[in-house]
């Protein structure tokens, strides 16, 4: 696989030295960034899947926390975010055409991962939609040991009685023209940029919180806002068909905040209760981004993760 050297914004990298970005292009040609964090003799490579809005320096911090316990670490900005190419003219809006088109990127990881010679075996880290990413690629094969999830996106939270509107609109707007416009609700602005630290989804950590907030002010051209029509109609079939799939055999920890608020819990505890070789840690008042918390709260969490993946890896 051709790659070329891509920027790895230092500035805002909160955590590991020496992080480096990379260019790789997808079998539809579609240019996506991919991070890298290096680690002499390192025990394997985590594959990290971020959720959406990400991109790959807000996981410097939770590379350098794998890097601690002897992993490098992968981690990509899926189209449509991040410095990966932007699938609309209103580059705000969150939008894919399908899915499965994400399992695009994550061959384009896996690809760059062997490329780059990165140490064997390898691991899955996903958050969030990388999560619903993760899970599928984990069903169809993905070359990884073992896995872990924060706040997957096995559902999303949608109010009962808004649900069937959810629904109805995101399949209607796409037929007369209006995909790519957003749901009500939702914003194009970034909402850590418009929403304060007092009651945010993400973090009860306030330095975390500011980290993120700063990130996206010294380089506005990381903001995502809202999803679109399209992602919302394809995220919510997405979610139904990983409902209806067996998990794979594969060890999984996946940890869920007490206080999650963003994606379905009860579809979390229904997967991870019938998950044979998994385990579901609460965090207790945790918020969406349980590793994105005081040392306190994540630095058991990594320990966690690192446990198993050295089980898994040599099991």
């Amino acid at each position: 696989m051709s790659l070329s050297p891509a920027p790895f914004l230092s500035d805002i990298a909160f955590g590991e030295k020496g992080g480096a970005a990379h260019w790789a292009q997808t079998s539809d040609d579609l240019r996506v960034r991919i991070g890298q964090w290096s680690k002499s003799e390192a025990k394997g490579t985590v594959l990290i899947f971020p959720g959406r809005t990400e991109f790959i320096e807000k996981y410097d911090s939770c590379a350098a926390a794998l890097g601690q316990r002897g992993f490098a670490s992968m981690a990509i900005d899926w189209r449509g975010q991040g410095l990966a190419d932007r699938m609309l003219d209103n580059a705000l809006v969150g939008h894919v055409g399908h899915f499965t088109d994400y399992q695009k990127d994550v061959n384009a990881l896996v690809r760059a991962a062997r490329t780059l010679e990165m140490p064997r075996p390898f691991f899955l880290l996903a958050h969030s939609m990388g999560g619903a990413i993760g899970l599928r690629a984990a069903m169809e094969g993905l070359s990884v040991q073992a896995t872990a999830f924060t706040g997957p996106m096995w559902g999303i939270r949608i109010a009962p009685h808004l649900r069937p509107v959810a629904w109805t609109l995101s399949h209607v707007m796409p037929r007369v023209g209006q995909g790519h416009r957003l749901p009500p609700g939702t914003t194009i602005e970034h909402h850590v940029l418009t929403d304060g630290f007092q009651d945010n989804l993400l973090t009860r950590d306030p330095e975390q919180f500011e980290r993120m907030r700063k990130q996206l002010e010294a380089h506005p051209e990381l903001a995502l806002g809202g999803p679109s029509f399209v992602w919302l109609r394809e995220a919510l079939l997405e979610t139904r068909h990983l409902a209806s799939r067996p998990s794979p055999n594969l060890p999984c920890v996946t940890f869920l905040g007490t206080n999650e608020r963003i994606v379905d819990i009860s579809a979390v505890h229904r997967r991870m209760d019938a998950w044979k070789r998994g385990t579901l840690e609460l965090v207790p008042d945790g918020e969406h981004e349980v590793l994105m918390e005081s040392a306190a709260v994540a630095d058991p969490l990594f320990d966690r993760m690192a446990e198993l993946f050295l089980s898994g890896g040599h099991g």
